[in-house]
């Protein structure tokens, strides 16, 4: 897997629950050999090498490495669900995505990330916290 580009670090408030520990939030856009659900895989044993253990739904965790997008793929891959349903509308993840690929266009709305930076809902506290 090579990676292509990394955001800065953004923080931001917890969501759902802003009472929890903020968020630290980056992007990056990677080059890989794995299809989708191979990569899920990959990320889950780096969430565990990091010591993320099972917990309730949206419950503090150590590392949350979701994939975004994969390409064009849309829809429901064998369980996995890509684009990922909720990344559009969430500043933490659509902010660091428009710093590094203002222009890459949602698969399925064909939007831009800035464009969906700007009108996101969730998270709308997110900023830049380092620079890389």
């Amino acid at each position: 897997m090579d990676v292509i580009a990394a955001s800065s670090w953004w923080t931001s408030r917890a969501w759902p629950d802003p009472g929890d520990p903020p968020f630290l939030n980056g992007v990056a856009i990677v080059r890989t050999l794995h299809d989708p659900h191979a990569l899920m895989a990959a990320l889950g044993r780096i969430e565990e090498a990091f010591g993320r253990t099972p917990s309730a739904r949206n419950a503090p965790r150590t590392l949350d490495l979701d994939l975004i997008a994969y390409g064009r793929e849309q829809g429901d891959c064998a369980g996995l669900i890509l684009p990922h349903p909720r990344a559009a509308d969430r500043l933490f993840v659509m902010g660091p995505l428009a710093e590094i690929a203002p222009d890459w266009r949602h698969p399925s709305s064909g939007e831009t990330a800035a464009e969906l930076a700007k009108r996101a809902t969730v998270g709308r506290d997110a900023r830049v916290k380092f620079v890389r």
